[in-house]
């Protein structure tokens, strides 16, 4: 896993959110970007992180952050995943892990004992410059807001 740091450049990627509609880095150039890495839509941690965030939303918007949620799901289950609570801000369907792998946060991971490749659940913020300004690699998935605007 090679993940991008403070200060590191976010180089320019796209794709495709719920909707099937291309998302660009460069939509958010002068945009204070929070991107979030969930492993599983519909599944209880990544549920309760992005409910926080949509409860957060206002205040989130209102210190300047613009949301875009990522995992490699289909298409179709972000898309019930984003109607089933609601949420606000687009969901990128990363099925090809052209996002994952830009920000390098696939890698080796273990739950319950078994070992095996997936997500880790890492929130970066990017400025409006596309930098990296702050990396949460210890997503409280209660309190990911307060997380951010701290």
């Amino acid at each position: 896993m090679n993940m991008l740091k403070v200060g590191d450049k976010v180089p320019d990627f796209s794709a495709k959110d719920q909707d099937g509609n291309t998302i660009n880095l460069s939509d958010y150039k002068g945009k204070k970007l929070v991107v979030f890495f969930y492993p599983k839509a519909n599944t209880p941690g990544c549920t309760a992180e992005a409910c926080n965030l949509r409860d957060n939303y206002k205040e989130l918007q209102a210190q300047g952050y613009e949301l875009l949620g990522v995992s490699a799901d289909s298409e179709k289950k972000q898309s019930n995943f984003k109607e089933k609570y609601d949420f606000p801000f687009p969901l990128l369907a990363d099925e090809d892990h052209t996002v994952i792998n830009t920000f390098g946060v696939w890698g080796a991971k273990k739950f319950m004992g078994k070992e095996y490749d997936g997500i880790h659940r890492t929130t970066f913020i990017v400025d409006g410059n596309g930098v990296v300004e702050n990396v949460i690699d210890k997503v409280k998935t209660k309190d990911h807001a307060t997380q951010i605007l701290a």
